[in-house]
């Protein structure tokens, strides 16, 4: 008899795969107008990053995750810096494809586990990728990865973990972005850099496309 815990954790895995593979780099974006959620959308997609994270920072978040999901096809737009199962349940009524956490909590692996929506957790440490894998995820954010190790430490958690993927975030920029996207347990990295609040309030949606279009190229090596 097939093992249903097995199978259950590589339903989950091939669907976060599906969704957080089509781009080597996931925009973490907090978005202060609802506004700009559309053109912004666009903008990255312009310039090769079809997966978006609306961090759930600011109080346009949600309506910003909602116009995306709606207007924006070629996008698939999650929902992270989510905390709670209350959080989970706005961002996935507001059209969340997915859901990003800064860390992990017994009550967020039980909510992702019985809604079914892709989740990420994030973890830093051994322990935590531990938890992780006992709940039945085999994919995690890695984070804030620059200041628990960076590079050396994800390169030291294959060995004990080979089954284990990550999507570092927190410290990564143009500079040392091909250094983690290198990496074979990393399948994307997560960056901030994407939407500077400069270009924001300009509306520079063609400087926000060619910042997309260079992290694309960094990532791939290109």
């Amino acid at each position: 008899m097939p093992d249903k815990v097995s199978e259950k954790t590589a339903e989950r895995t091939a669907a976060l795969d599906a969704i957080l593979t089509r781009s080597p780099v996931i925009p973490v974006l907090v978005v202060e107008d609802a506004a700009h959620a559309v053109p912004l959308a666009r903008a990255l997609v312009a310039g090769g990053l079809s997966v978006l994270e609306i961090t759930l920072r600011s109080n346009a978040a949600l309506e910003a995750i909602k116009r995306i999901a709606a207007e924006v096809p070629d996008a698939v737009v999650g929902a992270g810096t989510v905390l709670n199962p209350a959080q989970f349940a706005a961002a996935q009524l507001a059209g969340a494809r997915f859901v990003i956490s800064p860390g992990a909590t017994d009550a967020l692996y039980f909510t992702a586990k019985d809604t079914g929506l892709p989740y990420l957790p994030a973890v830093a440490t051994a322990s935590e990728i531990m938890r992780a894998m006992e709940q039945g995820f085999t994919r995690a954010k890695f984070f804030p990865a620059e200041s628990s190790g960076g590079v050396a430490a994800l390169k030291s958690l294959s060995g004990p973990f080979p089954e284990m993927k990550f999507c570092p975030t927190g410290g990564i920029t143009e500079a040392n972005l091909r250094s983690y996207t290198v990496l074979p347990n990393v399948f994307a990295a997560g960056g901030s850099w994407l939407a500077p609040k400069d270009l924001l309030q300009k509306a520079d949606w063609a400087g926000i496309t060619a910042l997309a279009k260079k992290a694309v190229s960094i990532a791939k090596g290109s």
